[in-house]
This record gives structure tokens, sequence and C-alpha cells, in this order.
């Protein structure tokens, strides 16, 4: 599906035990994070163990306009989403050590993410 940010239009909710409030990612990055868990543990399935030492995660973001897009947002929330799956260990900088080659193109017929992930050389 088309690629979701996960910075855009972020929830204030309370928590219903506390009261205290919190800011939640909005209901469509739910829900495309929620369908691309699905897919990666169908696709690739359940690593034995998470990625834990360093590497390049290229992603190529086919949008389904020509809008202009935060490349850097679209990594966050495809980092997050490769940690949630457990693909990734962390998403900080000692694993996923590069982004080099991602970029934003377009697609309006078949909007999608093609995910790289590489083992870089200390």
């Amino acid at each position: 599906g088309n690629p979701v940010t996960k910075k855009n239009s972020p929830r204030i909710l309370k928590n219903r035990r506390t009261g205290a409030s919190f800011v939640a990612p909005s209901n469509n990055y739910v829900y495309y994070r929620n369908c691309c868990i699905i897919y990666l543990h169908a696709c690739v399935g359940l690593p034995y163990c998470p990625i834990n030492y360093p590497v390049n995660v290229r992603v190529l973001y086919y949008m389904d306009s020509r809008r202009r897009v935060d490349l850097v947002n679209l990594l966050e929330g495809t980092c997050d989403i490769l940690v949630d799956a457990g693909i990734l260990e962390d998403d900080n900088s000692n694993i996923v050590a590069g982004h080099d080659g991602s970029r934003v193109l377009y697609d309006k017929e078949n909007p999608r993410c093609e995910i790289l992930i590489t083992a870089m050389k200390i």
C-alpha cells in the first residue's frame, strides 16, 4: 500500500487507568504498521533472532502521487516497523548504520515500499 509517515496527524489520548495524556500515531499509520507486520511475517517469516549487527537499510518508497514527502519521516516509520516485526533488534545507529540508496519514487498504479537490508563491514 501507499507508505505512511509516523509523524503526520498524531493523536492525544488518555490512559484509562492513570488518566495521563500521551501522544499516539495516527490511525492511518497504525493500520499501515499492522498490515506491514502481517506482510513481513507472511513473506519473510520471523527470524531466529533479530538483526543486531550493523546493516544498511535501503528503502524505495513508491508513492501514489507526486506530492512532497519527508523521506526521513518515512524511514523512521519503516525502521520502527522492522523493530516491531522482530526483524531488527533496535533501530539505533549501532544496528541501522545507514540508509544509503533510499529514495521516494512515483508509481500511481502500485504504491509500495521495497526494503533491502545488507550487512555492513565494520
